[in-house]
């Protein structure tokens, strides 16, 4: 009877989530869609929306900006603001074709866009001289994709400037969610008018609560800087709508709150909740459901206010679900149509990020490695790894293409696991689907080239990873587990497969000396010059209070300043390094340096060349990388190793042989590839056993044959498989597919 119960709550329950603004302008932030498509396997009724996308399209419109231009709170103070101003017919009579073009439903657009006569321009143009040499390259839709995200950046400088100072497209009053050990600055943000974003938000808001009429109203906030945006919308409910029960949830929540205590936050808020969300989420739905039929309530992982006071609520003792468990994302309700892909700026993994609609999905919970001592692996959205297997995986990949329409996947991993990005390869192929992939890696020896050239005909164009601070030794204190040498490795085992590497570069980790700066930034310079990372992106070190160096810095050589335990956000550590060193003065010189490389020149510039302050000669030799990429690889195959042919059915032909009037039978096998065909010829038996191996050990067939078995089977019916193995036809066979795993 329970369970009946149980189950006819849930049906009865509207739930309605959203992403507040903002985040991506191009691909909706996959939070909500993860909890709807687990509420649908519970039979739970859920709407979603993306406001930002939704503020962000209310706004770039023929109306928004007719109503902007007239309502701009004070007159530009700056020309170029002026300028905006004065030019406001062309900014109206343009935008909305512009966001069509940005959507992809206007692409003639772009050769009109690309004469540069069409758009009003203003300062953000002023940097196409200097980007010219960087475009040049590109084609007719790029760079009209490039020029109109400009355009939309002008306008958004007059917003900031005249209508609220607080806008930005990918955050929105960031500084407020930003190490907020105290509510009071949010909380006196909150007392104040709306803002006129705020304004454009409740409108719509107000019609999709009006619609959907939901009982819990589920809010997730992914970073900073959707935090004011989130309280903003809950206030608005509270005061209109106070019967509707709040919660919020999200990697801001998982990050930042958890040591709340300040009781002003549930003036918002009914709830908060931390880490995985779905078992949270439907332990409220219950509450909500139940009203006061059931009591005492359960609930995982929550905060909540019970008499004045915040209390944290974990006394349900059913256990998270399994990843196989949560079902498929699910993007329903969402505008995918509608979201817009700009190129803000010439990094190409950067350029990804904000290019395109991408369907996210995870291949495991965590992160297998959980070591690094910079990450917040005390938590267990990190700490806690659990893979999920590779035909769920594809399973999923097929429902959400069937409903999006779009095959591009991003997998947003912590760290994406080597053996199983390989059975998600070989599944792929198997099942002859037709994707684009990238992921998030650690650098680590297991992508030998041969796995490289497996991912990349499966699907996978990117992946990005972290070589963090580029020395042997501060990598060993990271524990990041890999060395320099090794990276360089990787790194060209996914270029040569036609992979693109972007890496996370870190700087002013605690005890970092000036020297290594000046060493990591040449073992950069290397990899770019030699060709084996295409994109990176320079960050200075942050102590976190959920990583090994927030929780015990001594052992690292910092010092916490003194600890303030705020009552709201705890994260970011203020520390001072041991060493004294002012890291901070670094960070033009290695982000223009990285600039430069990354559109491969200035590799003959001395580093000095990069600081306007003196810095030492680096001490890494100048063909470090070369002489490491050089060494001789190991031929030795393990027993258990994989053996998996990508090529398809050899054509075969007997002909004979002779030589000294001794004549042989032989057998040429003819292939077709996708870019050429070629010819090998082996004895006849030979070659009609490997013939008929390849059809074995084809991706597509269901067993994965290892090379012992393939050994073992060969010398069943000839001698010396290693002579046979490492011969001419063999070799041929190994450049065009023939994998060992």
């Amino acid at each position: 009877m329970s369970l009946f119960l149980h189950k006819t709550i849930h049906l009865k329950t509207q739930v309605f989530l959203i992403t507040p603004p903002f985040t991506q302008l191009n691909t909706p932030y996959p939070a909500t869609a993860y909890i709807k498509g687990f509420l649908n396997t519970k039979n739970i009724s859920a709407t979603q929306a993306d406001l930002g996308i939704e503020v962000i399209l209310k706004l770039f419109s023929k109306e928004g900006l007719i109503n902007l231009f007239q309502s701009n709170n004070q007159q530009p103070t700056t020309d170029n603001c002026k300028r905006i101003l004065a030019l406001q017919e062309e900014y109206i009579k343009t935008i909305d074709s512009v966001i069509a073009f940005l959507q992809g439903k206007n692409p003639t657009l772009a050769l009109q866009i690309c004469q540069e006569d069409y758009l009003p321009e203003a300062s953000r143009f002023i940097q196409l001289e200097e980007l010219d040499w960087a475009f040049g390259s590109m084609g007719t839709q790029d760079k009209a994709k490039h020029l109109a995200t400009l355009y939309l950046e002008d306008i958004s400088d007059f917003i900031v400037e005249c209508v609220d100072a607080n806008f930005g497209f990918s955050r929105y009053a960031e500084r407020l969610g930003r190490s907020a050990n105290s509510f009071d600055e949010l909380y006196v943000a909150l007392q104040q008018e709306p803002t006129y974003i705020d304004a454009v938000l409740f409108s719509l808001l107000k019609g999709r609560i009006g619609t959907i009429q939901p009982e819990l109203f589920l809010i997730s906030v992914p970073f900073p800087g959707n935090l004011y945006a989130a309280f903003r919308c809950a206030q608005w409910v509270k005061q209109h709508h106070p019967t509707i029960k709040i919660a919020m949830g999200g990697g801001f929540p998982n990050t930042e709150l958890r040591s709340l205590s300040d009781p002003r936050v549930f003036e918002f808020f009914d709830y908060i909740t931390l880490d995985d969300g779905e078992l949270p989420v439907e332990l409220l739905i219950d509450v909500v459901a139940s009203n006061a039929v059931k009591k005492p309530f359960e609930f995982k992982r929550t905060f909540l206010l019970e008499n004045g006071e915040v209390v944290y609520k974990n006394n349900s003792t059913r256990s998270d679900y399994k990843q196989s468990e949560v079902g498929t994302p699910d993007y329903s309700d969402l505008l995918l149509d509608k979201y817009i892909s700009v190129i803000e700026i010439v990094n190409p993994m950067h350029r990804m990020w904000s290019d395109g609609r991408w369907n996210k999905l995870t291949m495991a919970h965590g992160c297998y490695w959980g070591k690094c001592t910079f990450c917040d692996i005390s938590l267990d959205y990190i700490k806690i790894y659990e893979p999920i297997a590779a035909n769920l995986l594809c399973d999923r990949m097929e429902e959400m293409i069937a409903q999006t329409g779009q095959n591009g996947f991003h997998y947003v991993d912590e760290a994406a696991p080597p053996a199983l990005m390989r059975a998600l390869a070989l599944e792929i192929l198997r099942r002859k689907l037709s994707v684009t992939w990238w992921t998030n890696i650690r650098f680590e020896k297991s992508f030998s080239a041969d796995l490289c050239l497996l991912l990349k005909a499966s699907g996978c164009i990117a992946v990005s990873g972290g070589l963090e601070v580029a020395s042997d030794r501060l990598l060993q204190l990271i524990d990041k587990g890999v060395t320099v040498e090794q990276v360089a490795k990787v790194t060209r085992n996914f270029t040569e497969a036609g992979i693109m590497v972007h890496s996370y570069l870190m700087y002013g980790y605690p005890t970092q000396t000036i020297q290594e700066t000046v060493d990591s930034l040449e073992m950069v310079r290397q990899l770019f010059e030699v060709g084996v990372l295409q994109s990176g992106f320079w960050h200075q070190f942050a102590m976190t209070a959920h990583s090994p160096v927030g929780m015990f810095p001594e052992k690292f050589g910092a010092i916490k300043e003194t600890e303030i335990i705020g009552t709201f956000a705890n994260n970011d550590i203020n520390f001072t390094d041991k060493t004294g060193i002012d890291h901070d003065k670094f960070s033009f010189g290695l982000k223009k340096s990285l600039f430069n490389f990354m559109h491969g020149i200035c590799f003959d510039y001395e580093l000095q060349e990069w600081f306007d302050f003196k810095i030492p000669k680096t001490k890494i030799h100048p063909d470090y990388i070369s002489n490491a990429l050089n060494e001789e690889a190991d031929f030795n195959i393990k027993p258990t190793a994989k053996i998996v042919w990508l090529g398809g059915k050899p054509l075969a032909e007997a002909f004979t042989k002779s030589k000294k009037g001794n004549s042989w039978q032989m057998l040429s096998l003819t292939f077709h590839d996708k870019k050429e065909s070629f010819t090998i010829q082996s004895g006849e038996k030979e070659g009609e056993w490997l013939a008929e191996t390849l059809g074995k050990i084809a991706v597509s067939s269901e067993k994965v044959y290892s090379f012992q078995e393939i050994k073992s089977d060969f010398e069943t019916h000839f001698e010396d498989f290693e002579l046979f193995w490492y011969s001419k036809p063999v070799n041929t066979l190994r450049e065009f597919g023939l994998l060992v795993l």
